[in-house]
């Protein structure tokens, strides 16, 4: 079959089409109604079937595989490596979820999790999972007030969290962070589970916290059956990144995600069982929840967590442990290969890579400089896929599980089976159908398993937010600007609220950047809209050079912007140069790799930059600062 009738079966036929990817999982009650689209937006998948996330991660794997590897944790930062089978990982998953039970969690229940990238992190996710709870994990780091702010709209029976985290070498205490975000929280939890590893100190308050360790060992021989859920039941709730305001907590089902994971799994990142996979993302944003824990072990596959950098020992670190074990598929960012092209290119060649089939990129645009780059050091297909946090698995990209698709520089792909993607009028709402037309990306409904449910708590908001954007009609906006080639190939061109209006041009970020990076003295680039009196706003870049002596000095400096200038001239317009280059050494990114353009925005305007506890490097900022003299 080829891709294009398989897509357009899951269009045309959900149902049928969704029934037979159903049967990927196990189901303890199979669904008598696959699909009620009743009170749209509100989709309900597989309703009736029962099932469990944990069941199909862990348990179902113990009659053929259960002394296979299944979680493999790995930390650059403390030296630790342990691999757990599935038969270990059962026994670690059920004594960590006797210990919840312990501290009166139930079904239904909230368990808000604040942990570094740990394997109790992942034991923790998949207890909750095992025992009904629902989870919100919360980036580790988060600083207390947007803690406080996730304790009081989740409201957790139950924090699990640790004494601290460790990230280039530098320790942060995550136990003072968390008491201060309880605090300041109308809400408090019944009780707080604590792993401690030992890096500082922690002061526990009675009554209230308890030590991971001495309470797994009390239930060192727990039997916890899996609680079968219904497949509409909530698995778990994660916050938007850069919310800001009251949290927006994307809320997801049971069985509509673990058949989307397990499909996703076998068609677009062509997972087999035995195989191995490595997610360099974080468990606080969707990718980890999809690709570090969930997705890998339903497919039957062992997953590298990772708490490091990616050139920390070298540069060569996650190649070598794709050698080490035998890695068949791997997903990171790509800022995170950008950071990778900086540095000694024989890293690559060091390393056996041939268990690897490809490498999937997502997080933000794929550039195609960095795509040719890391294409022809690795050998093996670079395959980008545009998703969200609201959609839980990959919305564009290529499906080489079900028939080969070449990827296009540039572009994430085509839409995957079950999302009815659009191309429509910003202002009219009219669908727009002709190539190469700039378009508001979005889906019609119904959407696919796997999609939230709502935001958490909160119906009315869901449609509003994403529901109510488009004049006229009923489709789930992304808020990127798309277009659309000849051949379907779409190609985001960002956001929809990072646009530049510049003297009525209206601009899309995107579009400078790609410009701009393919200026062979360019490494990196950013670029914001800033307010300006005169055009309303104005372009500005902030360009990370390739090498250090292109801007040894003013005329250095004043040469290359101009050379820039011209080419964004030539490839855009006039319209389009930015008013300023500034050069710096680094961008600021959050610890996954996401440019922090609205930190950018803010600094350049004079503006508070807001909460930056997620920040890699603080000292960019302040390079930033420099660049426009705030000193």
């Amino acid at each position: 079959m080829t891709y294009d009738m398989f897509y357009r079966r899951s269009i045309d036929e959900p149902e049928a089409f969704w029934s037979e990817q159903a049967g990927l999982i196990d189901w303890h009650e199979a669904p008598p109604q696959i699909l009620d689209n009743s009170h749209p937006p509100f989709t309900r998948w597989f309703a009736g079937g029962k099932t469990n996330l944990c069941h199909n991660a862990v348990d179902r794997h113990l009659a053929d595989r259960a002394d296979q590897p299944a979680l493999i944790y790995v930390s650059t930062e403390t030296g630790d490596e342990r691999t757990y089978s599935f038969r270990e990982l059962h026994g670690e998953v059920q004594r960590a979820a006797a210990a919840l039970l312990a501290l009166g969690v139930r079904k239904g229940d909230r368990v808000l999790i604040y942990m570094p990238m740990i394997a109790e992190a992942a034991f923790a996710m998949l207890a909750c999972a095992r025992i009904g709870a629902i989870h919100s994990v919360v980036f580790g780091g988060f600083a207390s007030v947007s803690l406080a702010s996730r304790i009081e709209d989740a409201t957790p029976k139950v924090i699990v969290s640790a004494d601290a985290g460790s990230r280039g070498g530098k320790v942060v205490a995550y136990k003072p962070l968390l008491d201060e975000g309880i605090r300041l929280s109308s809400h408090k939890p019944q009780a707080v589970l604590l792993v401690d590893r030992g890096l500082v100190p922690m002061e526990r308050t009675a009554g209230r916290d308890h030590d991971w360790a001495a309470l797994c060992a009390q239930h060192a021989s727990a039997g916890v059956a899996c609680e079968w859920l219904d497949a509409t039941d909530i698995s778990y709730t994660i916050y938007t990144s850069g919310t800001t305001g009251r949290p927006k907590g994307v809320q997801r089902d049971v069985g509509g995600y673990a058949v989307a994971l397990a499909a996703s799994m076998k068609h677009i990142f062509m997972g087999e069982p035995g195989g191995t996979f490595f997610s360099t993302s974080d468990i606080g944003w969707v990718v980890g929840h999809s690709y570090i824990v969930y997705g890998p072990l339903i497919a039957g596959m062992a997953t590298i967590m990772y708490e490091g950098l990616p050139i920390r020992p070298d540069a060569g670190i996650w190649w070598s442990l794709v050698e080490k074990y035998k890695v068949t598929g791997m997903f990171s960012a790509p800022t995170a290969v950008r950071v990778l092209k900086k540095q000694d290119p024989a890293f690559l060649g060091k390393y056996d890579l041939s268990s690897l089939k490809a490498l999937f990129l997502a997080g933000e645009p794929l550039d195609e400089p960095t795509a040719r780059w890391i294409s022809e050091g690795l050998g093996v297909p670079i395959i980008d896929n545009y998703w969200q946090t609201e959609s839980g698995w990959p919305i564009l990209t290529v499906a080489n599980g079900v028939e080969r698709k070449d990827s296009r520089f540039g572009s994430p792909g085509v839409p995957m089976y079950g999302f009815d993607v659009r191309l429509v009028h910003e202002s009219t709402g009219e669908e727009l159908t002709a190539p190469g037309q700039k378009g508001v990306v979005v889906i019609q409904g119904p959407t696919p398993p796997g999609f939230m449910q709502t935001v958490w708590g909160d119906d009315a908001r869901y449609v509003r937010t994403y529901w109510e954007t488009v004049p006229g009609k009923m489709v789930y906006s992304t808020f990127d600007w798309g277009i659309r080639d000849a051949d379907g190939y779409y190609f985001i061109l960002g956001r929809t609220d990072d646009v530049i209006n510049v003297a009525g041009h209206r601009l899309g970020t995107r579009e400078i950047e790609e410009s701009i990076s393919s200026h062979p003295s360019v490494a990196e680039v950013a670029v914001v809209g800033v307010a300006d009196a005169l055009k309303g706003q104005v372009a500005m870049a902030f360009v990370v050079p390739r090498d250090a002596t292109a801007i040894a000095d003013a005329a250095a400096r004043l040469k290359l912007e101009g050379n820039i200038m011209k080419v964004v001239d030539g490839q855009l317009g006039a319209v389009a140069r930015p008013a300023r280059v500034h050069f710096v050494t680094l961008l600021p990114k959050t610890r996954s790799g996401k440019l922090l353009r609205r930190a950018i925005q803010a600094v350049a305007e004079g503006r508070d930059a807001g909460d930056l506890t997620t920040i890699e490097d603080p000292t960019a900022l302040q390079q930033i600062r420099d660049q426009l003299g705030q000193g």
